[in-house]
């Protein structure tokens, strides 16, 4: 029996003690209840199980971006255990405790990224417990270098109906031309609900499909876009492309396996792709990445093209600044 459940059930009996049920088993089974509860927390440090609390009652974002988040906090929580911090609280976190935290990963000569990524989850848990103040806003402070995105070296890549023909399940193959048709993330791909997405002239992402919770729309542009849309939902119906009998884990797993056998990987490129493409049909020219040229060499007006056609991709990708587009145009 979990604590709260085990909790609550003597919570009730409390309220309603059946006769004859003597005060000392009743004292026993609260007594039970409670060794249980302070066995399940010494199981955790407290910071560790403070840091899940925290997350199990703030679901911000989609499900990838909960499940990683709580890992890396754990991660953090853990660090800085090693890092001699042995009685923290969820409430106690300072800038000591940041700035050791990123010299231990600047030894470990972790990327910029991954430190980065560390900062923002961070941030996130100060946010949570109302301690912003103690973290600096800006990773410069820390001496964080700047992440290299931009290689001007295309990561696009498409899927033809012969790669296509080699996923066996029929939903997981139709993930991956959703994918491709509209520079759709995979989680997205994968619990896309045809019936609701589809608006006519664009389609409607849920906030629980996308990565940090955000909805958004893209436009519907081709017929080719049309077509894909239209098998979707006779394929999905009014549901979404996970099968009833399957959530959204289980079919995750089943489109990792499924690419993997047939050969599959960096699907990611679907969306360089779709960016490269859609950059080309706003602008008149191809992207940097794809052999268009350099943005330094551009017009004037030609820049201010580039520019506005960056924040249209931006968008419909899903981020929320414009330059990030330089990862999959180039610059």
């Amino acid at each position: 029996m979990t604590v709260p459940r085990a909790l609550s059930v003597v919570e009730k009996q409390r309220e309603e003690v059946p006769l004859g049920y003597t005060r000392d088993r009743m004292a026993m089974a609260t007594g039970w209840v409670r060794n249980t509860y302070r066995y399940a927390r010494t199981l955790l440090r407290d910071l560790n199980y403070q840091l899940k609390q925290i997350c199990r009652r703030n679901r911000d974002g989609s499900f990838t971006t909960q499940r990683d988040r709580e890992r890396l906090l754990t991660q953090i929580a853990d660090q800085l255990h090693e890092l001699g911090y042995r009685h923290m609280s969820a409430q106690s976190l300072k800038p000591k405790h940041i700035e050791a935290l990123v010299k231990s990963w600047q030894e470990k000569e972790l990327s910029a990224g991954a430190m980065k990524n560390r900062l923002a989850v961070i941030r996130w848990w100060a946010q949570k417990v109302n301690r912003q103040n103690v973290v600096a806003r800006s990773n410069d402070y820390y001496g964080v270098p700047n992440r290299q995105f931009v290689t001007n070296e295309s990561k696009a890549r498409s899927v033809g109906a012969e790669e296509l023909g080699k996923i066996r399940d029929a939903r997981v193959r139709m993930s991956l031309e959703l994918q491709q048709a509209f520079g759709l993330r995979r989680e997205e791909a994968i619990k896309f609900m045809p019936d609701y997405a589809n608006r006519g002239d664009h389609i409607a992402l849920k906030e629980s499909w996308t990565k940090g919770g955000k909805a958004r729309t893209i436009p519907i542009r081709t017929e080719a876009q049309r077509t894909v849309l239209d098998r979707a939902r006779q394929l999905a119906g009014k549901g979404s492309l996970i099968p009833s009998a399957k959530n959204y884990r289980q079919q995750l797993r089943l489109y990792e396996a499924e690419t993997a056998r047939a050969g599959l990987s960096r699907m990611h490129g679907l969306r360089h792709a779709y960016a490269q493409n859609r950059y080309e049909e706003l602008t008149g020219w191809r992207s940097p990445a794809a052999g268009g040229p350099a943005v330094k060499t551009l017009t004037p007006e030609q820049k201010r093209i580039d520019q506005q056609a960056r924040l249209t991709i931006s968008l419909e990708l899903g981020h929320e600044r414009p330059q990030i587009v330089a990862v999959y145009c180039g610059t």
